[in-house]
């Protein structure tokens, strides 16, 4: 009884987890030092990301049960799940980089959660490549102030070329 009971608890909390993240991502891995994954998770810690090894029979049951579809397919072998609650972009990119920095074939992205919706492995690959919020936020303000800039600049032109008739 107490071990239903406490896989019920384990299924409620995935699902919540699941429902919760901005970007999740579900890794496959083999092979892994010690010190990688130890690596692996710092990474994740610096930037908010929660990182665990999951169980994939009740891994499989919650995502049944929230009706994502085409994620329960990779649930096999050793995996893991990334799961970012305030960042769609970070566990995405936090493994690409660190599969390219590593270059080992010991972790892979079997797929991904963007937003709600299940994505492939190319797609969560794309994602990785996206700047973080921070830096779309930036991109927008930079592309705000262009014109306003370039007024100001138009007005210093004609303001300077006064200048030297005068």
């Amino acid at each position: 009884m107490a071990v239903t009971t406490e896989k019920q608890a384990i299924v409620a909390q995935m699902k919540e987890n699941l429902s919760e993240a901005k970007g999740a991502v579900l890794v496959g891995y083999n092979g892994l030092t010690v010190a990688q994954v130890t690596d692996l998770r710092r990474k994740f810690l610096a930037e908010g990301v929660e990182y665990k090894v999951i169980k994939n029979t009740l891994t499989r049951i919650a995502v049944n049960e929230l009706g994502l579809e085409g994620f329960a397919e990779h649930l096999e072998g050793p995996t893991a799940l990334a799961i970012s609650k305030t960042d769609a972009v970070a566990p995405a990119r936090i493994i690409e980089d660190f599969i390219k920095d590593t270059k080992t074939e010991a972790i892979n992205v079997k797929v991904g959660i963007v937003e709600g919706k299940v994505v492939d492995a190319e797609e969560v690959k794309a994602v990785a490549k996206l700047p973080n919020h921070e830096g779309m936020l930036s991109m927008l303000l930079s592309v705000l102030q262009a014109p306003i800039r370039n007024v100001a600049y138009a007005v210093k032109a004609v303001a300077d070329k006064d200048e030297t008739v005068a």
